[in-house]
């Protein structure tokens, strides 16, 4: 009885289990906390992308205006707002958007998993505007 007694008594014993919680709980937070700003820094870039691709369509949607402007448009604000990196993929099209003819510029970036690396092509957006006409 005396050794079953005192290995219950040690696996009672609380001593030094507050130093392993706050490790453990430490790392927890700390990948939270990375966690939530890899979500951020995702969500700005492709707010960002996405801002760039509209004010691209919108370009390239003006009357004395060309696809081939639109682009360049956007690659320009990608290239000034988070580097030369995302503004590879970037494509222009007219076609139709809610039953108007519109100027529709898409974007393909990587989308970042850590930091600012991830995976190429794995954002995509497109930003739409009505094309102007000069009667």
């Amino acid at each position: 009885m005396g050794a079953v007694h005192y290995l219950r008594s040690i696996l009672r014993e609380d001593a030094g289990s507050a130093v392993a919680e706050f490790v453990m709980v430490g790392a927890l937070l700390t990948v939270l906390t990375l966690s939530v700003i890899q979500l951020g820094l995702a969500l700005h870039i492709r707010n960002t992308v996405l801002d760039a691709a509209s004010e691209g369509a919108r370009f390239a949607a003006l009357a004395d205006s060309s696809l081939g402007e639109g682009v360049a448009r956007s690659r320009d604000l990608i290239t000034t707002t988070i580097g030369p990196g995302y503004a590879t993929d970037v494509t222009a099209t007219y076609g139709r958007y809610l039953g108007h003819p519109s100027a529709i510029v898409t974007v393909r970036t990587p989308l970042p998993l850590i930091g600012l690396f991830g995976l190429d092509g794995g954002l995509e957006v497109s930003g739409h505007a009505a094309v102007e006409s000069i009667p």
